[in-house]
């Protein structure tokens, strides 16, 4: 049977994985953006398997971000430790406990009503991080393990890029095309905010799927564009020009 507790005595280091455990996060944020926000931020380290977070008090300002390798994991940990995240810092740690599609996928999967058995039987509780796989309310998205998912689960894919007649000189105002259309001012700015001199961000109400990104000068906004060109959000890849003026 698979080790799935993996529990912590004290001081002891919870070994490199691929659930990244996130807390200190702003409780005021509902559940869908604080989800599809993290997703955008995160995604740029790797390809992401899935984005945990409940409504229940026990879990409020957590969040589990599974990756699909521990190295991606391990690189967003060091890279996104401390940011400030809709206006509070996070702490980020490797998860304590094996996520059930990262434990289905290696095989090691035990239904959760037999582990407590096996766990009960054993007459041993540990004091462990809360299991982000028990608050989850419904089934696990299918189209991670293979099988088709039905229409209504799979992503919108947004609006198709809009290509100018000619492309814009380089200036300090950058045009982002091929958004989901429920991306947020709030998403883009925690995005482009990575790169310094950022201004401003809008969004265009009438035209889903396009923004625009206003740096200080020139040589910022070119920094961003050439790190985010083809950044996905969900599953759309983002495509940025400069902006004509």
């Amino acid at each position: 049977m698979a080790d799935i507790s993996q529990g912590q005595g004290q001081g002891e280091e919870i070994p490199p994985n691929m659930t990244l455990y996130i807390n200190n996060l702003n409780e005021k944020i509902k559940i869908d953006p604080l989800k599809k926000s993290l997703h955008a931020v995160f995604s740029q380290f790797g390809k992401i398997l899935d984005v945990l977070a409940f409504k229940t008090l026990k879990h409020k300002g957590q969040a589990w971000v599974i990756f699909e390798d521990a190295s991606s994991a391990t690189n967003a940990l060091r890279r996104m430790q401390g940011f400030p995240f809709y206006d509070k810092e996070m702490r980020i740690q490797y998860a304590k406990t094996k996520s059930d599609i990262i434990a289905k996928a290696d095989g090691t999967f035990v239904p959760r009503e037999k582990r407590k058995r096996h766990e009960e039987k054993g007459g041993k509780k540990r004091k462990e991080q809360l299991d982000p796989n028990q608050a989850a309310a419904g089934p696990a998205y299918a189209g991670a393990y293979g099988a088709t998912p039905p229409l209504s689960q799979l992503p919108y894919l947004g609006a198709r890029p809009i290509v100018p007649e000619a492309p814009a000189p380089p200036n300090n105002i950058l045009f982002i095309q091929n958004l989901p259309h429920d991306a947020t001012t709030m998403m883009l700015q925690m995005l482009f905010n990575q790169y310094p001199g950022l201004k401003d961000v809008r969004m265009v109400e009438t035209k889903p799927g396009i923004a625009f990104v206003e740096y200080e000068n020139e040589m910022q906004s070119t920094v961003a564009m050439q790190a985010l060109q083809g950044f996905k959000i969900q599953q759309n890849q983002m495509l940025i020009t400069y902006a004509k003026k």
